[in-house]
């Protein structure tokens, strides 16, 4: 079975900075991308940022504070976050997409079940 773990979250002021960390074990052959996806209170989960091995995108209300960095050899992926804002408070999930545990298996997604990130002074 495919585990995602995410670990980073916490309170920061605006203006500050988090990484947040994701890692994805199990029976792994292949992974198209991974990513990290938001959810605020009230509010549907929206795409954060994504990565793939040749691809990435942002969110355009994180672009150019936030920066995503993906190892594919090692099954995680990370996300720098600077000068946070108020309204980026919600909780992250990672995603990893298209989850292959062998070269013939059907590929699914999993999801991790969040960390909480609290922007406030």
């Amino acid at each position: 079975q495919v585990t995602i773990v995410e670990s980073g979250g916490g309170l920061v002021q605006p203006g500050g900075s988090l990484t947040l960390s994701c890692q994805a074990s199990g029976p792994i052959f292949g992974i198209y991308g991974m990513g990290w996806y938001r959810q605020a209170p009230g509010k549907q989960r929206e795409l954060v940022a994504f990565a793939t091995s040749d691809n990435t995108q942002y969110a355009e209300s994180v672009k150019g504070r936030f920066t995503i960095y993906r190892d594919n050899a090692k099954n995680t992926v990370s996300l720098q976050m600077n000068n946070l804002r108020s309204e980026d408070t919600a909780v992250y999930y990672c995603k990893a997409d298209r989850v292959r545990a062998n070269w013939a298996a059907a590929s699914m997604d999993y999801w991790g079940k969040g960390t909480l990130v609290t922007v406030s002074s």
